[in-house]
């Protein structure tokens, strides 16, 4: 009984040191669990209390489960909507700054004049690439008007 206790130990150790994983997902948890209820000593059964303890622990890891996915799943949306909206701005003309160091070391902003051309997404950001080929950050646009709309 307690070789099989050790292997299954051992074997979720090796496992977790393969795949240096420090957490214990669903699977292993229910394997611990069953394992103390297949192990216990008849003469001191598993209270009541420890089971029930041990099972709301089992339930509050199941929903931060599914709640992770979900929030991945959104998040993955929100972006795809973010890259989306960001499509209006092909063609339109645009204000935006940029921080250029002057000769004495220190930092200016220049506010420069563009078209965007095109909307692309890189290294999880949402940039623009305007008519001379520059690809800024979308927060560096501070005006944002139609080509013929110029004050």
């Amino acid at each position: 009984m307690i070789n099989s206790v050790n292997s299954l130990y051992l074997s979720d150790r090796q496992v977790e040191r393969k795949t240096g994983q420090n957490t214990l997902d669903q699977d292993a948890f229910l394997k611990i669990l069953l394992t103390q209820l297949a192990n216990q000593d008849p003469s001191k059964p598993m209270e009541d209390k420890e089971f029930i303890s041990q099972m709301a622990n089992f339930s509050s890891l199941e929903q931060m489960t599914q709640m992770n996915k979900a929030l991945t799943g959104f998040i993955e949306m929100q972006k795809d909507s973010h890259f989306l909206s960001h499509s209006q701005l092909i063609g339109k003309e645009i204000q935006w700054e940029q921080v250029v160091a002057n000769p004495n070391g220190e930092t200016d902003l220049r506010l420069n004049d563009s078209v965007v051309k095109a909307i692309k997404f890189q290294h999880g950001k949402t940039r623009l690439v305007l008519e001379g080929g520059q690809v800024i950050d979308t927060i560096q646009v501070v005006h944002i008007s139609r080509p013929t709309d110029k004050e």
